[in-house]
């Protein structure tokens, strides 16, 4: 994109945004096949609003005015621009099972096995909404195959969109179940009932109230008597949610960069993401997971290699040889959220576990190119680093003395 731009004199956010797939296109058939043999179809998001919302955030009408007034001190400034689109929520399913048990606790097991995504927050958040409770009020348990047999795995930024669908799914059956044992206990019919609490109460009398407790005692039968309803035993539900394709995610990446000429070295002075992952279930857990994948991103792009000798062994196979971005390298995110809700689970969400890694290697790439236009340099590799930014300008100035 970035050499369209070059080539055209566009600006380069210009070219991108003439390019977007546009909202009212969706859904897109690619054109191409998927892991599993179906078409790749982008099932929803609007491309166009959120590089939008990324650029103003940036301040990127501005960015030429800053570049300008830096060049006049002999500083270079850059900025790069970067667009994703994710696939998420890959199948097959995810198991979850909810149960509130006769203590009137409400227990929720799933086949996902988290790797520190706050998994267990998400999920117990999904079945609080349901109960009409706190989250303090669920205890969520993960990947344990005594309580669930059934459970596929964490990968590909899918289980808020799958074990999130699967307790949705089993939380309402148990809920609803829960509004017709409470019905019949207190005379009246479901429709007057809510959740609320920790109890089912009558909506035009909130003091009039069964406890999940005495829910859940009524479902599991008195020895010696009939089922009340017809009703099976128990107050939980099992459900498996299976995802008819990928859920698409998107985002626009606006990177702002000074580079030293003299040493090569690279400063991020401001990074912006607009992010879509449909609706968002906790922000603080997505910003934190887009925020953490920025980091990977900068290391992508300024920092992480493996070097090999000729021999083909590794030279950097321990920490002390593969460089890592510190906490002085990454900058602040500004993160803006957009949320168009995906069509293909009744949650309407995608994943956003990859959405901070993606866009940011050409994001930064870009901005160091930018940054290094007066001389033209052009950079089709990663990672850039100081010692090769030095070269490529070197490089640059022998060219023009033959």
């Amino acid at each position: 994109m970035d050499r369209v731009a070059r080539e055209l004199n566009l600006d380069p956010a210009e070219v991108r945004r003439r390019n977007f797939i546009r909202p009212e296109q969706m859904p897109y058939n690619v054109g191409i096949i998927f892991r599993d043999g179906r078409p790749v179809t982008y099932d929803s998001g609007d491309y166009p609003a959120c590089q939008a919302a990324a650029l103003r955030a940036a301040d990127y009408e501005g960015f030429s005015g800053r570049q300008a007034d830096a060049r006049k001190s002999g500083r270079y400034l850059g900025v790069g621009i970067s667009n994703a689109v994710e696939a998420t929520g890959l199948g097959p399913y995810e198991s979850a099972t909810v149960r509130v048990s006769t203590s009137g606790k409400i227990v929720v097991y799933t086949g996902a096995t988290p790797q520190g995504q706050s998994h267990k927050t998400t999920l117990a958040q999904i079945a609080a909404e349901k109960f009409g409770v706190d989250l303090e009020d669920i205890t969520v348990v993960t990947g344990d195959t005594a309580a669930v047999s059934l459970g596929i795995g964490t990968f590909a930024a899918r289980t808020a969109v799958n074990a999130g669908s699967s307790v949705h799914l089993a939380a309402l059956e148990v809920a609803a179940k829960a509004k017709k044992i409470a019905a019949g206990m207190m005379e009246c019919v479901e429709e007057d009932l809510e959740l609320a609490g920790g109890c089912v109460r009558l909506k035009s009398a909130p003091d009039v109230k069964k406890s999940l407790r005495e829910i859940a005692v009524k479902a599991v039968g008195t020895p010696g008597f009939s089922m009340a309803g017809g009703l099976p035993p128990g107050l939980e539900h099992t459900a498996h949610f299976t995802p008819a394709q990928s859920a698409y995610s998107n985002g626009t990446h606006v990177a702002e960069v000074a580079v030293d000429i003299e040493t090569g070295a690279v400063t991020i002075l401001r990074y912006t993401v607009a992010h879509d992952c449909g609706r968002v279930i906790n922000p603080m857990v997505v910003d934190g997971q887009v925020v953490g994948g920025v980091a990977h991103g900068i290391g992508n792009a300024l920092f992480e290699r493996m070097v090999y000798d000729e021999n083909a062994q590794p030279l950097s196979a321990t920490l002390a040889d593969y460089l890592l971005p510190l906490a002085t390298d990454v900058p602040r995110v500004d993160l803006v959220h957009l949320e168009t809700p995906s069509p293909l689970n009744p949650l309407g969400i995608k994943g956003a576990g990859e959405g901070g890694t993606i866009p940011a290697i050409a994001a930064v790439v870009a901005a160091v190119e930018n940054a290094l236009a007066p001389f033209g340099v052009t950079i089709a590799e990663a990672p850039i680093t100081p010692q090769r930014i030095v070269e490529l300008l070197g490089e640059h100035a022998l060219g023009r003395t033959r």
